[in-house]
Order: C-alpha cells, then structure tokens, then sequence
C-alpha cells in the first residue's frame, strides 16, 4: 500500500497519522525511521500551524503540504493577484479625480483595474514556468523526481504573503515602498521554503530556482513596459 502522508521531522513516508481505538482514543503515530511524531501538528490549534507557516518552519510547511487536504491554492492565487492589481491600480498616476457618479473616468478606473490584473496575472505566469522550467532541467541532468501539480500547488499557497499588501496600501505611508519590498522578499523566501520542501533539496537549489523565475518574471515586466502600447492605449472609455 502507497504511503500518503510524509514525518514532518525526517520526511519519510507514513501510512498513517493516527491510529484511532476505541472510545474517542487516538494515538499519534511514530515515525519509524526518526522515532518522533509523524505529524505533530494534527493536534495543534490552526492558528499555531499558521504562526509556524509564516515563520518558514519546514515542520509546517510539509504538515500544510503532504498531510493535509487543503485544495484552496486556486482561489488563494486569484485573491493574490487581486491584491496586487488593486496595489499597482492604487499607485497609477494620472487618474483624474471627479466627484459626479456618472463620470466616464469611473469606469475607465474600473477598467483600469481589470488591466492590472491581466498584468499580474501574466507575471505570475512567468515567474511559476521560470521555477519549473528550472527545476524540470535540474530533474532531467540529476535524474531525480519531482510531481509537477504538486509542485506548483506549493508555489501558489507560499505566494499567501501578498494579501499583505491589502493593509500596506490601505495604511499608507512614507515607509510604504519599504513594505512593498519586505513583503516581495517574505513571499520569495515562502516560495523557496516550499520548493525545499516538495524536493527534499539544498537550500542553494531553492534559491537559484526562485531567482530563475524572478529573472523571467522581471524580463516580462520590462517587455510589458517596453511595448508600443501600453494598458491604457488599450481599455475602453478613453
């Protein structure tokens, strides 16, 4: 029978995490290979396993990614990239201010926004196929093996620091550029903790697959930036 969980201390494989007996007593499984707890975090409270997830513990990490049924990565990249867009559709410059509801520059804001988020989105995209474009090449040379969707599941739930930018930009102030930065840097360390965690691998290959991705995540930025048009030629209501 194939092992479906992993130890979060040693990350051998389980089959189990507890063994349930009779009247409500459950007993956490022990690892064979570490001795320890396959998955202490299956008692701890959420908010607990959080604090330990936002400080990059590895135990944490590999709790949230091999022992859990969490499947929210999806809508978690959609709400990020909607944070996003609302931070660059927030710094846009040249916005008309108007106090009429019927306005037409409303709903070319909105529109706008929409932009900004194709934007983001198409960012993104580079970044996540840089890192597995990598990582695909590192595989094909070492011989070593890796799933790809839960790879790529791993890289979105990691990217759940952006949702800071929402108060960062909301509370604006002169530090706010500061934040912007520290909050890039927290997300890129979450995604290389990720990374280390899927592979099992050095620190040194996480951080060289994430400055991949951040090379061809950049390259895209400046080619949207250096195109003949730009968001604003293209939007309606202009």
């Amino acid at each position: 029978m194939a092992k479906r969980f992993r130890c979060i201390e040693c990350n051998k494989g389980a089959h189990e995490l507890h063994r349930d007996y009779s009247n409500g007593i459950l007993k956490i499984t022990i690892c064979g290979s570490c001795q320890k707890p396959v998955d202490k975090y299956i008692e701890y409270d959420p908010v607990i396993i959080l604090i330990d997830a936002v400080l990059c513990k590895t135990q944490a990490f590999r709790h949230i990614l091999f022992n859990t049924t969490l499947n929210i990565h999806w809508k978690l990249c959609v709400f990020c990239l909607l944070c996003e867009a609302y931070l660059r559709w927030s710094q846009l410059q040249g916005s008309e201010q108007s106090n009429d509801p019927a306005d037409i520059i409303r709903y070319t804001k909105e529109w706008d926004f929409y932009g900004m988020f194709g934007v983001a989105a198409l960012e993104l995209g580079a970044f996540s196929v840089g890192v597995l474009a990598f990582l695909w090449l590192v595989q094909w040379l070492l011989g070593f093996d890796f799933e790809l969707s839960l790879l790529l599941k791993a890289l979105l739930l990691s990217s759940y620091g952006k949702v800071l930018l929402i108060p960062a930009v909301i509370w604006e102030h002169d530090y706010s550029p500061l934040c912007f930065s520290l909050i890039k840097l927290f997300v890129l360390t979450s995604n290389s903790q990720a990374i280390r965690v899927i592979l099992n691998c050095s620190r040194r290959l996480s951080l060289m697959a994430v400055c991949v991705g951040l090379l061809l995540e950049t390259c895209v930025a400046q080619a949207l930036q250096m195109l003949p048009w730009s968001i604003q030629d293209i939007l309606p209501f202009q």
